[in-house]
Formats: C-alpha cells, structure tokens, sequence
C-alpha cells in the first residue's frame, strides 16, 4: 500500500472533514465570530485551523498564494462548519452518548481491517501531524454522528459484493504494502580495534551470546545484559524499518531470516553485532479477502456521507444561519 494513500485510507474510515488540530494562527484575532447557528457559534479560529488542516497551509500563506482559492476553500470549510454545528445540536438534543469502550472497539475495528499494530496506527497518526488522544476524541465524534445518523435516517445501507470487488479492482494501488522489518541488536563494542587478543575475546563472548539464545535466553534480556549498542536498556529494540530504508549491508544480512531468527556475529572493526529479526512483513498485494473488510467500511462510509449530507440539507433550510466577515 503506497504510504500515503495508507494514511488516508485508515484515517478517513473515521475522521472525516471534523478532524481539528490546534495550531497557530497568525494575524487574525482567533475568537471572533464568523457565524451564528441556531444556538451555535463558528470562531475565525475553528475556520482557519480546518482550513490549514485541509490545505496544509496557514490561511493567509494560501491567500497569498491565490485569492480564488482562498476564497474557495474558506467557503467550503465554512459550509463543513455549519453542518456540524447543526448535527452538534441533534446531538445535544438527542442526547446521544458514546462510551469510551465504543472508541475502544471502534479503533480496534480500524486497526484490524487495516492490519495495523498499536505502534504503526501511532506512527501513521504522527505522520499526519496529528496525535492517538486527537484521533480518540474524532473517533468519538464520528460514532456520535453515526448515531445520530442511524436515529435520523431510516433506510437500510447495503452493499453489493460486486461492489466491493470493483473497489478492489479499480484502487489496487491503495492495497500494496512496501515491506517492513521490526530489527532488535546486540552490539559488542571493542575499545581497540587493533587489540587481537579483545578482538578473539570479544568473537567468544558473542559465539556464547548465540548459544544461550539457542538454549531459548530472552533476546531482549541478553541485550540489557550484554549489549553496549542504541537501545540495549529496551532489549536492543531499534524499531520498524521500510526496507528501502535499510542500507545495502543491513539489507543483504537480514534477507534470509525469518521473523524470530538472529544473524551470526556481524565483525566490524568497531566491535561486533549480533541481529534479530523480531517481525518481517515481506509486503506485496494484499488480497482481495485481506481487505474487504476496510473496503466494505469505505463504501459504507461514502453511503453515510451521501445519506448524512442530504438530511443535514433540509435541516439547513430550517435553521438560523448568519455569516459575519
């Protein structure tokens, strides 16, 4: 799966357009009013910072840049403003709650139909700028307004299996995976390169490292021990790498092992590595049955959007909505 479309793949499941991270926002005043809904406001601060987060940019940066789609795009974020205002009060009225189990087994959902660790949905949020705490609280959002959605609107959704399959088929691109290795390391380091005597010295305290994790010695308690290399103090761990990350020498050592399995004594002049594989995911295609589950949630997602979009549309109509620039 190519990275990107990845990210946006598993964040849209949930977040949708009520996504909103605090960022700076220079040369305006951040709390005047640029709408009245109902009994709901929308801040010049809500504004810009939607509008950063959906361009990337600070609002006057994308004025700067072009006057048309500054104009745009405010307008279109303005608009995404009001319609959650206006479900924000079905909401209160309603009192729809969500309970913190809910984003729990929400999130887990995610994690599953994406095939995704704790540790790569925290990776994939950070790289979006966002945080696991952010991405709670629109998971919560999001539940809500699928509550709401499910009070509101009656009809049933159903989605046709050849749906699903021509998804598949026409976005293959978002289903390819890079490889990834998660890599721990034992390093003995040698304080005189040109000392043979520590040079065989050290070799033997490496060959008996191997064979007390033959005997089935923790990896990670023998680094602790042993190791003087980056992260030795949490078992040796030096995380996920892409393999287009790894340099030629690391990517040539650790071709052949498995998930579970250690290098032989790797001798530099520096000292001398040993190398577990801890998790190896070769990448590739991912079959049509590895993620017809997400694929099923996205389409299911397109149908609530469409569906949420037209009720909000005749609730719009009824509604007291005043625009202040």
């Amino acid at each position: 799966m190519k990275q990107l479309k990845k990210i946006a793949s598993f964040i849209l499941l949930f977040t949708g357009s009520i996504l909103l991270f605090h960022s700076s926002v220079s040369g305006e005043i951040c709390n005047r009013l640029v709408a009245i809904v109902n009994d709901e406001v929308v801040t010049l601060y809500e504004l810009n910072t939607m509008m950063q987060t959906l361009t990337g940019m600070p609002s006057e940066q994308l004025k700067n840049k072009s006057e048309e789609i500054y104009l745009k795009t405010r307008q279109k974020v303005l608009d995404d403003l009001i319609d959650q205002k206006i479900g924000l009060e079905k909401i209160k009225e309603l009192e729809i709650k969500v309970t913190d189990k809910e984003v729990d087994q929400a999130i887990e959902r995610v994690k599953a139909d994406n095939q995704l660790t704790q540790k790569d949905l925290i990776a994939e949020l950070k790289a979006q700028g966002s945080n696991y705490e952010s991405y709670r609280k629109s998971i919560k959002k999001e539940l809500e307004r699928i509550q709401l959605i499910n009070y509101e609107v009656k009809s049933k959704i159903i989605l046709r299996e050849e749906a699903i399959e021509e998804y598949y088929n026409t976005h293959r691109d978002e289903f390819t995976s890079e490889g990834r290795v998660r890599l721990a390391l034992i390093f003995l380091k040698q304080k005189d390169p040109a000392d043979r005597n520590e040079a065989r010295a050290l070799y033997q305290k490496a060959q008996d490292i191997l064979s007390m994790i033959k005997e089935g010695k923790n990896f990670a308690n023998l680094a602790r021990k042993f190791s003087n290399g980056p992260g030795a103090s949490e078992g040796g761990d030096l995380g996920v790498f892409k393999m287009s990350e790894l340099n030629p020498e690391m990517s040539e050592i650790i071709k052949d092992l498995s998930a579970g399995e250690v290098s032989k004594p790797i001798i530099r002049p520096y000292g001398i590595k040993i190398i577990k594989v801890e998790e190896k995911d070769g990448g590739g295609e991912k079959s049509l049955e590895q993620v017809q589950n997400a694929i099923r949630t996205i389409l299911y997602r397109k149908e609530l959007d469409k569906r949420y979009s037209a009720w909000i549309k005749e609730l719009r109509k009824k509604a007291y909505i005043k625009i202040i620039f």
